[in-house]
C-alpha cells in the first residue's frame, strides 16, 4: 500500500542535530501518524513521504522553520514560586494561558531556573531554533480507521487513544 492521504504511517525513526549529535529514536512499535495534514507530522517529512511503501528509507533536513521554530525570547517569562506545587524542579512542564491569552491559547511551558521566589518559565519547544535532521523508514502502512480519520489522529490497538495530563499554571 502506498503512502497517501488517510493512511496510518509507522516508521523507526532516528532524529540528530546538524551536527549528528542523536537527539532520538524510536524503538518498539516506532512512530505512528495518521498522513493527509492532519498536523500529526512536519509536512516537510510527509511531502517527502506521499506515495511511498514499506521500506522507504530516507534521511530529511529540517530547517528549525520546518520543524519546532526559531526560537523566541518573548515566550520567556517570570512567575512568582507561589503559583506552583513545592515539588517543582527545572525540566518539568506546565500547561500555561500565555500572557494576554485566552482559555483557548494553553501553551506548555517548561521550567528553565528556580530563583527564591519566582520561576523562570520558557515557552519554546526544547529544540526550537535547531536545525534537525530525520533518518526515516517505513515500517508499517495501512488504512484508518473511520473513527482516526474523524477525530483526525491515529488511535491505539484497541480503538482507544489516550490523551496527557499536564497541570496548569495561569
Amino acid at each position: 500500500m502506498k503512502i497517501a492521504k488517510n493512511t496510518v504511517v509507522t516508521l523507526s525513526m532516528a532524529v540528530t542535530d546538524a551536527q549528528n549529535n542523536p537527539i532520538e529514536e524510536t524503538s518498539g512499535d516506532g512512530f505512528t501518524y495518521l498522513h493527509g495534514g492532519y498536523d500529526d507530522f512536519f509536512p516537510k517529512i510527509e511531502e517527502a513521504l506521499e506515495g511511498q511503501e514499506v521500506g522507504f528509507k530516507s534521511t530529511i533536513q529540517l530547517e528549525p522553520d520546518d520543524a519546532f521554530g526559531e526560537y523566541d525570547a518573548e515566550l520567556v517569562r517570570v512567575e512568582d514560586r507561589s503559583l506552583f506545587p513545592k515539588e517543582i524542579e527545572p525540566g518539568m512542564m506546565f500547561e500555561g494561558i500565555p500572557e494576554g491569552g485566552t482559555e483557548d491559547d494553553v501553551e506548555f511551558f517548561t521550567i528553565t531556573d528556580i530563583e527564591g521566589d519566582k520561576v523562570v518559565l520558557d515557552g519554546n519547544h526544547p529544540l526550537a531554533g535547531q536545525a534537525l535532521r530525520c533518518t526515516v523508514t517505513v515500517t508499517e502502512v495501512r488504512e484508518a480507521s473511520e473513527e482516526e480519520i474523524e477525530h483526525q489522529h491515529v488511535h491505539g490497538a484497541d480503538g482507544h487513544h489516550d490523551h496527557d495530563d499536564h497541570e496548569t499554571v495561569h
